[in-house]
């Protein structure tokens, strides 16, 4: 049975896995579902439709679930469901989505969210991230596996970071960021690779030869960005790490960062 201090209140309908573990003053609201192994701190509200999986530790003060903060919501039953294996950080705040989008906030698993971060609405944060102190991601924007946010980044609303991106302090994001770049500034602009981190990761030297190369076609020879597609498009053939680039920037509705 799960354990649950005096103080809190836990709505009927939750459904609480039987080992985990609620602290003093926490709200847990009625169509909420709690994974094995959870444990959450004092003081939190978790509400809304929220599906939180399993091993997750969400510290004090959080507030998951709650209505999203766009005016065109008029209390449709959406959702926001958190994978396994996340860290939580005190005061994060991270919404349900929208009926106008997917209807979900969705964070993946293994991540560690420092505090003070907020998730908007819609967006999709995937696998690894590590999202440091005042990071915050406006509604429907995206964030690829084992991404970097450093403290107080902010990244505007239906912005796309690749996986293997890295941010610096107070960066300000308004177009996409590629997969393996380095970014940083107001606004964001690339710099570099992150190689360190994707030699961290068990990168072979030939992929990190061939995302150098990559990333010289796209920012250091003048290319358009049809230009770099185009004479990526061979790489991509024979490097899956570049054909991950090109992927992206299929998508990059909002154009990318320069």
């Amino acid at each position: 049975m799960a354990t649950i201090h005096p103080t809190a209140l836990v709505a009927p309908g939750a459904r609480l896995a039987d080992d985990v573990a609620i602290g003093p003053y926490t709200i847990i609201g009625e169509h909420v579902e709690i994974g094995a192994g959870t444990t959450v701190g004092a003081h939190a509200v978790i509400t809304g439709h929220t599906r939180i999986g399993a091993r997750n530790t969400i510290f004090h003060f959080v507030s998951l679930g709650e209505a999203p903060q766009d005016k065109k919501y008029a209390g449709e039953p959406t959702r926001l469901e958190i994978g396994d294996d996340n860290v939580i950080r005190e005061f994060c705040t991270f919404n349900t989505g929208t009926v106008q989008d997917r209807g979900v906030t969705t964070i993946g698993s293994h991540n560690w969210i420092m505090a003070y971060v907020h998730i908007a609405h819609d967006c999709v944060v995937g696998d690894r991230t590590i999202f440091a102190n005042n990071a915050s991601l406006a509604g429907h924007a995206e964030v690829g596996d084992w991404a970097i946010l450093g403290g107080f980044t902010g990244v505007h609303q239906f912005c796309k970071i690749g996986a293997h991106v890295m941010t610096g302090i107070s960066s300000v994001v308004f177009k996409d960021i590629p997969p393996f770049v380095m970014a940083s500034g107001q606004p964001a602009a690339p710099h570099g690779l992150n190689s360190e981190g994707l030699k961290r990761r068990g990168f072979s030297a030939e992929a990190l030869t061939a995302l150098k190369r990559a990333y010289k076609t796209l920012y250091r020879e003048g290319n358009t960005l049809a230009e770099a597609q185009a004479k990526l498009a061979p790489e991509g053939v024979k490097h899956a790490e570049v054909q991950q680039l090109l992927d992206f920037l299929a998508r990059a509705e909002r154009g990318i960062i320069r």
